[in-house]
C-alpha cells in the first residue's frame, strides 16, 4: 500500500486492532442471522508527509449507505457548538443575503439551518439520504452526492462557488483526501474562505484516544499534514483554532494560495507544539500500540471484575468510538447487558460485532444499575447532567479512555 497523498509506501504501522465491522453497521433483529462483514482496522504513518491512514480494504459507499444512523443533531452540546459558529463565521466574514455557503456532509442540517434562519443562501453536501432527507425537512438544500473534484466542477458549471465552504469532520472521512482538497479549491469563490474540523492527532495520540480509530475515518490529521496536502492543491492555511470537541481537535480557515491574507501567529503556534510532541518522529507512532492496549485491558479488567462481584453494569451511547472499544476488548452481553441512546435511529437495534443490544435512556431510572459506562466520553460532561437523577440513586459514572475514571 501506497500513501493516499504523497503515495510513498506504507512501512510503519501505527496501530492494529485486528478485524472489525464498520463502527456505525447497526444491526436489525434480522442480521444477527445473517454474517457480518469484518474488514482490518490497522492504521499506517507515512514516513514522508506523516499523514496517519487506515489501511486499504473497501469502497465509500459501503459505510456511507442510505441507513447510515449517525444524526448530529442528537447532540445539543453540538449543536450549541454550530450555532456558535455560525454567529462567529457570520460576523468575521460579513456574510449577508448575497453569500453563498456550501456544507460538505451537512448531515441532518444540524448547522445549516442557522444560516437559512438568517436568510444566507447555503447547500448541503451530504450522500447519506437518511439524514439528507432531515435536512430537507428543515427546508435546506441538499445535493445527495459524495463530495470531489468532478462535483466541484459540475457546481462551476451550475454557477454555483462558495464564500464559504464549511467542513466539520469530514475530511478524516474522505478516502482520496487529494481529489477532495481540489474540489474544494475548485468551489471556491477567489476571496473565499474554507473552514475545516477534524479531531487533531496530537491529542488522539497524547490522550490514548485509539477508539477513535475507524473504519470510516480514512486518515488522522495533523496541522503539518493538512498544510502540505492544501499547498499540494493550491490553497493555503491562514488561521487555525484548537477546540475541545472529540477530544481535542482543530478548525483550520483556508483560501486559495494567491489571496493577500497574512496568516496568523496561531498557526506557527500549532505546529511548534507538534513538532515538541514529535509527530514528525517515528517513535510516538511505534509506543502508541502498547498505550492502546493498557486501557483496552483495564477496561476489560474492570467488566470482569464487577461482574464477579455481581455488580450490573450498562453503558450510555451507541457511538462508533464505543464499537471500537467493544470490538476490539471483545465485549459481548454478558459484560454489558445493553447499550442505551437516545437516537430514535438506532434504539431497538444491535451494535456491530458485540450485538450488544441499543435501548432507550428511559430503562436507565428504572433499572437502576450500579455503573453506567459512558463510550462517548467526549461528551460525558453532557451525559452526567441529562442522568443526574440516576447519580441521585447512587449510580456511578465510567469513562475508559484516557484512563478507567469512576465518579
Amino acid at each position: 500500500m501506497n500513501c493516499r497523498h504523497c503515495h510513498a509506501p506504507l512501512e510503519n504501522i501505527f496501530l492494529d486492532l485486528g478485524f472489525a465491522p464498520p463502527s456505525n453497521a447497526y444491526l436489525t433483529t434480522a442480521d444477527l442471522n445473517k454474517p457480518e462483514l469484518y474488514f482490518p482496522l490497522k492504521l499506517f504513518v507515512c514516513e514522508q508527509c506523516w499523514l496517519v491512514q487506515t489501511e486499504d480494504y473497501a469502497e465509500a459507499d459501503q459505510l456511507f449507505n442510505r441507513d447510515y444512523a449517525y444524526f448530529s443533531s442528537v447532540s445539543q452540546s453540538w449543536l450549541d457548538h454550530a450555532a456558535r459558529y455560525v454567529t462567529m463565521i457570520t460576523k468575521r466574514l460579513e456574510l449577508d443575503k448575497n453569500s453563498q455557503v456550501i456544507e460538505i456532509a451537512s448531515n441532518d442540517g444540524y448547522l445549516l439551518k442557522n444560516f437559512v434562519a438568517s436568510g444566507i443562501p447555503c447547500l448541503g453536501i451530504e450522500p447519506t439520504d437518511s439524514t439528507a432527507a432531515a435536512a430537507e425537512k428543515l427546508g435546506i438544500p441538499v445535493m445527495r452526492e459524495f463530495f470531489g473534484k468532478k462535483l466541484a466542477q459540475c457546481l462551476v458549471d451550475q454557477g454555483k462557488q462558495a464564500d464559504l465552504i464549511i467542513g466539520n469532520n469530514v475530511y478524516a472521512h474522505v478516502p482520496d483526501i487529494n481529489d477532495f482538497t481540489a474540489g474544494l479549491k475548485t468551489v471556491l469563490k477567489p476571496d473565499g474562505t474554507i473552514t475545516l474540523e477534524f479531531p487533531h492527532l496530537m491529542r488522539l495520540i497524547e490522550h490514548t484516544q485509539f477508539d477513535t480509530v475507524y473504519h470510516e475515518h480514512f486518515s488522522y490529521l495533523s496541522l503539518w499534514t493538512v498544510n502540505r496536502i492544501f499547498q499540494q492543491a493550491g490553497l493555503r492555511i491562514y488561521d487555525v483554532e484548537e477546540l475541545p470537541t472529540h477530544g481535542g481537535s482543530l478548525r483550520i480557515y483556508g483560501c486559495h494560495a494567491e489571496k493577500s491574507i497574512s496568516a496568523t501567529s496561531a498557526v506557527d503556534i500549532v505546529l511548534a507544539a507538534e513538532a515538541r510532541q514529535g509527530l514528525r518522529d517515528l517513535v510516538i507512532y511505534q509506543t502508541f500500540q502498547v498505550k492502546a492496549d493498557r486501557v483496552k485491558d483495564d477496561f476489560l479488567g474492570f467488566l470482569i471484575e464487577q461482574k464477579r462481584a455481581g455488580k450490573k453494569v450498562v453503558a450510555y451511547g451507541a457511538a462508533a468510538k464505543g464499537n471500537t472499544l467493544l470490538n476490539y476488548a471483545g465485549i459481548k452481553p454478558d459484560l454489558l447487558p445493553y447499550v442505551c441512546d437516545a437516537a430514535t435511529s438506532k434504539q431497538g437495534k444491535f451494535m456491530p460485532g458485540s450485538h450488544i443490544p441499543i435501548l432507550s435512556p428511559e430503562v436507565l431510572l428504572e433499572a437502576c444499575p450500579d455503573y453506567l459506562v459512558i463510550l462517548p466520553w467526549n461528551i460525558a460532561a453532557e451525559v452526567r447532567i441529562q442522568n443526574a437523577k440516576l447519580a441521585e440513586l447512587g449510580v456511578k459514572f465510567v469513562t475508559a479512555v484516557p484512563k478507567l475514571e469512576t465518579q
